[in-house]
């Protein structure tokens, strides 16, 4: 972030924090922001992504951002972390690691576990404005299936996740976002396997070329949002990030649907 967006951020960041804002309160249109703070729509985006990735806010519709509700769940305390004695690699190539962790959970005693260090991965969901995300069908040669799938794949050395999340769906589809909206960082197999996920949701995004990662891209297409329960329910939605963004979507118009509904 540059000079301009830094100081925007921390502006917001400060509103936020100071509870100008009540939680579940509807946040100021872009247009608005992008007038009171004298800064580019652009600009403004990465700073309300950014706040979004930090969970400061919460995506309301397209362009549409509001303060998170209120949490009850409080963080337990008195729970005590497991203790990391020493690791050693077993196997490590570019494309998958297997160490042997020495581990000592609190009371029990110390043993070996196996850890599967893979790539660090982003994956976009882009929305056009018939209520569509573009997708891949694509031909799996581990379980053997064909599904449907998210274009994604590996965060390059030096590469942020947004620009790998940008480059990639353009890649595989031939689409550009118009923009890109971080909405969580996860672990698919959290007990074992080392390989965190960025899921991005774009709204709306331009036809630039055909694809040119022509052994990831398949079959493109527009798919209906409402088809996606039904896909998931023929087991066409095969990975773990596809499955995760389009609940995320179809959790988020659940929730607007019910708020408008009050």
């Amino acid at each position: 972030m540059g000079p301009k967006t830094t100081e925007v951020y921390n502006k917001l960041r400060e509103r936020l924090m100071s509870g100008a804002y009540a939680p579940g309160d509807k946040f100021p249109s872009e247009r608005r922001l992008a007038e009171d703070l004298s800064i580019g729509r652009t600009a403004l985006r990465q700073v309300l992504a950014r706040l979004v990735a930090e969970g400061a806010l919460e995506v309301h519709g397209r362009s549409s951002y509001r303060v998170p509700g209120t949490v009850t769940t409080q963080t337990p305390e008195g729970v005590e972390p497991w203790k990391i004695h020493s690791q050693r690699n077993l196997y490590d190539n570019r494309w998958v690691k297997l160490q042997l962790w020495d581990v000592e959970p609190p009371g029990v005693e110390r043993f070996e576990h196996h850890v599967v260090k893979l790539q660090h991965v982003a994956i976009t969901a882009v929305l056009d404005n018939r209520d569509r995300v573009l997708m891949m069908w694509r031909y799996r040669f581990v379980p053997g299936r064909f599904g449907w799938e998210l274009p994604g794949g590996i965060v390059d050395q030096g590469e942020t996740p947004a620009d790998a999340a940008l480059r990639e769906v353009v890649e595989e589809t031939g689409w550009r976002p118009s923009s890109l909206e971080h909405v969580v960082t996860y672990q698919p197999m959290v007990g074992m396997v080392d390989s965190p996920h960025e899921i991005f949701v774009a709204h709306g995004a331009e036809k630039v070329g055909e694809p040119t990662d022509l052994e990831e891209a398949g079959h493109i297409e527009w798919v209906p949002l409402s088809d996606v329960p039904g896909l998931m329910a023929r087991g066409e939605l095969l990975g773990s990030g596809t499955l995760v963004a389009l609940l995320h979507i179809l959790a988020t118009r659940s929730r607007q649907g019910s708020t408008a509904a009050r």
